[in-house]
């Protein structure tokens, strides 16, 4: 019996769908997905790995701010919603309609497109009309922060934020009348630290957009002692499932310092906290967790949030001094003590930021996830 043979337009074809299969799987299996905005929705901080210079908290309709990596451009506030497009790295976009971030996203335009990106992966480019300061300052010099500026341990980009500064902020020249790199060695209410003179200009600022320590006066009993151990924290680095720090404060050789991205970043050092190691601290639960030179981690945000232990929600209108607002979704969160402002809107906040920005007391808008918690006893 003779078998017919193929045809060659039959055998043509087959080559080519074979040919065609490989070329699909290999585009397929090339093609990246589009970017997440990050792991953590709201806030920004324990699990997401942003830039150093990453804005957060009201900024200025018109600041222009640029994309520091491939972005996510969505129709409004949230991961839930469509994404317009991708910015990619270095787009620069301006703030548009609202000074204040929503869930962490900036309404912005780019392009006569309006949406909405994620301030984690925005980095301000400058305000006004950014000549801002250079040469040598005498000591003792008033100068005025022209946007929200870090405040950082050193005349470098890449060194550890001390605070964030709100725009409007006044600093005094100080220790030294030249910059360094660019920096001037300035202090703010109290604090010693370096500032990008393209972001300062001459002038004595307004104490109305300053963040101020809680006053005394307004906290009582195990309150006023949370905030004093609040304080103490501050300047100290980030250390990822940990809580531990002196008294007396920190100094250039026992801050400690972190590096990388967490939950996979490195600490070096004896001293520091994550968010809710230094929260648990701050508020001494459970009673063994007491001794801020031990170190102790009792508790994680899903903790804090889902959970009643030694603490009860609150509504955000009735927070006060030493209370906490806690963020928690899926394996994302963040926890902040309370310090004074608007439990709505703007307030001044005692954190573990980062490993970039490290423990701090700064100014910070928290969006409608994050809910209000207070200590019992409080």
């Amino acid at each position: 019996m003779t078998t017919a043979r193929p045809s060659h337009d039959a055998r043509f074809l087959a080559v080519g769908l074979a040919a065609l299969t490989v070329l699909l799987s290999l585009l397929i299996g090339c093609s990246p997905a589009a970017p997440g905005d990050s792991r953590e929705v709201v806030g920004a901080e324990d699990n997401v790995a942003y830039s150093d210079d990453a804005v957060s908290g009201g900024v200025p309709i018109g600041t222009e701010m640029v994309a520091t990596a491939d972005l996510n451009f969505r129709t409004g506030p949230s991961t839930n919603n469509a994404v317009l497009r991708v910015l990619p790295n270095g787009t620069h976009v301006v703030t548009v309609d609202q000074t204040t971030p929503q869930n962490g996203f900036y309404k912005i335009k780019q392009n006569g497109t309006t949406g909405w990106a994620y301030g984690a992966y925005l980095e301000i480019v400058g305000s006004g009309d950014g000549s801002g300061t250079t040469g040598s300052m005498p000591l003792g010099t008033q100068l005025v922060t022209t946007t929200a500026l870090n405040l950082r341990s050193q005349p470098s980009k890449t060194s550890m934020v001390i605070t964030v500064m709100p725009t409007g902020a006044a600093v005094t020249v100080v220790d030294q009348q030249d910059a360094n790199n660019g920096y001037y060695r300035v202090q703010y209410q109290g604090t010693k630290g370096w500032a990008a003179g393209a972001y300062l200009e001459p002038g004595s600022g307004s104490s109305q957009t300053q963040p101020s320590q809680p006053s005394q006066p307004s906290t009582t009993g195990s309150r006023a002692d949370a905030i004093a151990r609040a304080k103490a924290g501050t300047g100290f680095s980030y250390w990822w499932g940990h809580g531990r720090w002196l008294p007396g404060g920190p100094t250039s050789s026992n801050k400690g310092s972190c590096s990388g991205s967490c939950p996979s970043c490195s600490h070096s050092g004896q001293y520091g906290a994550d968010c809710s190691g230094y929260v648990a601290k701050i508020w001494q639960v459970p009673s063994s967790n007491s001794d801020i030179t031990q170190d102790g981690h009792p508790y994680s945000t899903d903790s804090f949030a889902n959970t009643s232990a030694y603490w009860s929600s609150i509504s955000r209108g009735s927070l006060a001094a030493a209370d906490a607002l806690v963020y928690h979704s899926g394996s994302s969160g963040h926890i902040v003590l309370y310090g004074a402002g608007d439990g709505w809107g703007s307030m001044s906040v005692y954190e573990c930021k980062g490993c970039a920005a490290g423990c701090v007391y700064d100014v910070r808008t928290l969006g409608t996830a994050y809910k209000a918690i207070r200590r019992a006893g409080y």
